[in-house]
């Protein structure tokens, strides 16, 4: 049910804000929609920027599949025992339940959106650190 208090446009829009971002030593993750900002939706989006040289930790997700678009920089990244090079414009599919990770090997900040078919995304880790 709509909030009266809030303007309808902002009832149904996010914003890409680093200072709702969390950090992480290796970037940063901003959830712009899933079930704990829009609490009927069935899926989950979010903004990731990973620093040059780093890679966030190996992890998989045990209730969906995941969807990643690259908008810049340049990923190594790994789907169980493979491993796929992403370039500006290049998406990946990554199966629920498969490993996987994206390390920087670019120059700059790499930046990409990733979606999941759940507004209640799940992650189990495999390395240490931060989702």
């Amino acid at each position: 049910m709509p909030n009266a208090e809030i303007p309808a446009t902002q009832q149904h829009t996010s914003k890409v804000a680093r200072d709702k971002a969390m950090i992480a030593d290796w970037g940063s993750i901003q959830w712009l929609v899933n079930r704990e900002a829009f609490p009927t939706t069935g899926i989950t989006f979010g903004y990731v920027e990973i620093e040059a040289g780093r890679k966030n930790p190996k992890h998989h997700h045990p209730n969906s599949d995941e969807v990643l678009y690259l908008i810049e920089g340049e990923l190594e990244h790994s789907v169980g025992a493979e491993s796929v090079r992403l370039k500006p414009g290049d998406v990946i599919y990554i199966p629920s339940n498969v490993p996987h990770d994206a390390r920087n090997v670019g120059t700059c900040t790499a930046k990409m959106v990733v979606g999941y078919p759940t507004g209640e995304r799940r992650i189990v880790m495999h390395e240490a650190g931060v989702d």
